[in-house]
């Protein structure tokens, strides 16, 4: 085996094995139940149910995260040192405003705007832009603007999911812009990451200027080592979001469909769970229209866009965990607030 094969498989780590391993898992305990003639129907049930799921989120979410660990390594390369903190405006409501809107330039979901704010907040652009960024980009991006118009139309649902989008991601960006030591808030400066490895190294490393042929296979490099290493907790969360949907039942979630409160925090606690990608998340709103209102419609879309299993998991590899904590809470708050006050006021 070459070196090169070596050091990928060094970098790749476990997560390039977790998915076959969890799957290998799962037909070999369905086959020795069903082989013994022992198998519990309900559990045979529960095993394929879990099956199905994992699989679904993990297909779904896993190239998107690979186009975002893929723009994040051809921003390493070809966007300089503070090139794009250049542009973001000094004032902090005009830069968390810049940063919703880069959504616009870089169209990915929520798994694969992780990998790339990451890499942002690396290139010197300020946290509150880059918070701004995270949370609106599953939304504010062509693609997601798209699908919400081909399941809603060109309406209130799709201004109103934008526009709260827009709202909740730069408030909370303003939060943080006033933050005195922005530094703290981020894993990667109080604990660097260690130098890039394996395949990535001999790239890094090269001088520059370089030609483009090294530079577009380092910044495939650098692509491939984020995917690996963000993968491992996208596998985790597709794990819990497939467990809370195999042994949580949907219809106990959808039993809470009174009132101008409720029905908003079990549409929230739904879009938690099932952690649909954003660009695909409209056509599932749109079974729970005849149930639901519109303001619990908007809170699946908005908040489930912006944080659910999976995406946590992969806040923790950016932010220390109490930034975690606020980025979480403050768009639950200002969600559930929002979509009560639409129920109440202005239901559409």
């Amino acid at each position: 085996m070459s070196e090169r094969i070596r050091s990928a498989l060094r970098t790749a780590g476990p997560a390039a094995f977790a998915v076959p391993a969890v799957l290998a898992i799962l037909v070999a305990v369905r086959w020795l139940f069903f082989e013994m003639g022992n198998a519990p129907p309900a559990f045979v049930d529960s095993v394929s149910t879990f099956t199905t799921i994992f699989l679904g989120i993990f297909i779904e979410a896993a190239p998107f995260l690979l186009l975002g660990t893929l723009a994040s390594g051809l921003v390493e390369v070809f966007v300089g040192q503070g090139g794009i903190s250049r542009l973001a405006p000094r004032n902090p409501i005009a830069g968390a405003l810049f940063g919703s809107g880069l959504g616009l330039v870089f169209p990915v979901c929520e798994c694969g705007v992780v990998p790339l704010t990451r890499r942002l907040l690396r290139k010197g652009i300020p946290a509150h832009v880059g918070i701004s960024f995270l949370l609106a980009s599953p939304v504010i991006n062509p693609i997601a603007i798209a699908s919400t118009m081909a399941a809603f139309g060109f309406g209130k649902i799709l201004f109103f999911r934008v526009g709260l989008s827009l709202l909740i991601a730069m408030l909370t960006g303003l939060v943080f812009a006033f933050q005195k030591n922005p530094a703290t808030l981020l894993r990667m400066v109080r604990n660097p990451a260690p130098a890039p490895h394996g395949v990535g190294a001999a790239y890094i490393a090269a001088p520059q200027p370089q030609p483009l042929q090294v530079r577009v296979r380092r910044a495939l490099a650098i692509a491939g080592d984020e995917f690996f290493e963000m993968g491992r907790y996208l596998v985790i969360g597709a794990l819990l979001a497939s467990l809370m949907q195999t042994f949580v039942p949907r219809t106990f979630l959808l039993s809470f469909n009174q009132g101008p409160l409720i029905p908003v925090l079990a549409m929230i606690a739904l879009a938690v769970v099932l952690s649909i990608c954003s660009t695909v998340d409209s056509f599932v709103a749109l079974a729970f229209v005849s149930s639901f209102s519109n303001g619990s419609i908007l809170a699946f879309l908005v908040f489930g866009a912006m944080v659910d299993i999976k995406s946590t998991l992969l806040f923790l590899r950016v932010f220390e965990r109490r930034t975690v904590v606020y980025i979480i809470l403050l768009p639950l708050l200002m969600t559930i607030l929002a979509a009560v006050l639409i129920n109440i006021y202005a239901p559409l």
